[in-house]
């Protein structure tokens, strides 16, 4: 396997990931060998590892401010957490993902990359309330719908603060559907955002959701476990 930047896309990672562009190849490279064996990405993945998805997570990084503290929720080989990491080292990274597996994967590859303001929480999102601070953004990636999605990472968010979800085709169709059941969360009326217009073949969905205010929370005794 070959970590090389393809050439149709090495402008756009050059342009996101500037002089740390080695540090993204270096990171690439630790998924499409480490992350293939441990199942954490596919082998089919591999061949197009930046175009589907390194570079579709660092375009998300121009809708965060500069020293921010991020939070990614289920994180699983760290997209888009460790990619936002890499490629904006004034940020404050907190990965968090429930399966021992992928934590390793992430701690190791954390040290490997010498992220020294990333921190990996094995966890689930409704078992850090409380436990971490609060963030000002809060990111996932194909995670789960966007009401049950809010539930997890609102909760997370600073007052003022924002979820990413990044989504695909299904972004406004979610919003309307679930519009309501996030004012109910404390959450402003979502948007639907692209990022990477300029530069990518496919730009990148993101759903933003601004935390307005908190809410009393209840404790649920079903439903589904958070990543």
């Amino acid at each position: 396997m070959d970590d090389a930047v393809p050439q149709e896309v090495l402008p756009a990672a050059g342009k996101l990931f500037g002089d740390r562009l080695p540090l993204a190849q270096q990171y690439a490279e630790l998924l499409i060998t480490d992350g293939v064996v441990r199942g954490l990405i596919g082998p089919r993945e591999a061949p197009r590892i930046w175009e589907r998805h390194l570079l579709n997570c660092a375009v998300v990084a121009d809708l965060i401010p500069s020293g921010a503290s991020v939070v990614d929720v289920g994180s699983g080989a760290g997209l888009p957490g460790m990619v936002l990491a890499v490629a904006r080292p004034d940020l404050s990274v907190t990965l968090v993902e429930p399966l021992a597996r992928r934590t390793a994967f992430l701690s190791e590859a954390v040290t490997a990359l010498g992220l020294d303001r990333t921190t990996v929480v094995r966890a689930r999102a409704e078992e850090c309330v409380g436990k971490i601070p609060l963030a000002d953004v809060v990111t996932a990636r194909a995670v789960a719908p966007l009401d049950r999605l809010a539930g997890w990472c609102l909760p997370l968010t600073a007052i003022g603060g924002r979820l990413l979800a990044l989504k695909g085709a299904s972004a406004a169709a979610e919003i309307a559907e679930h519009a309501e059941a996030l004012a109910r969360m404390g959450a402003a009326t979502p948007s639907v955002r692209t990022c990477g217009d300029e530069i990518l073949a496919e730009p990148t969905t993101v759903v933003e959701v601004v935390r307005e205010r908190e809410v009393a929370r209840h404790r649920s005794s079903g439903g589904r476990r958070a990543r």
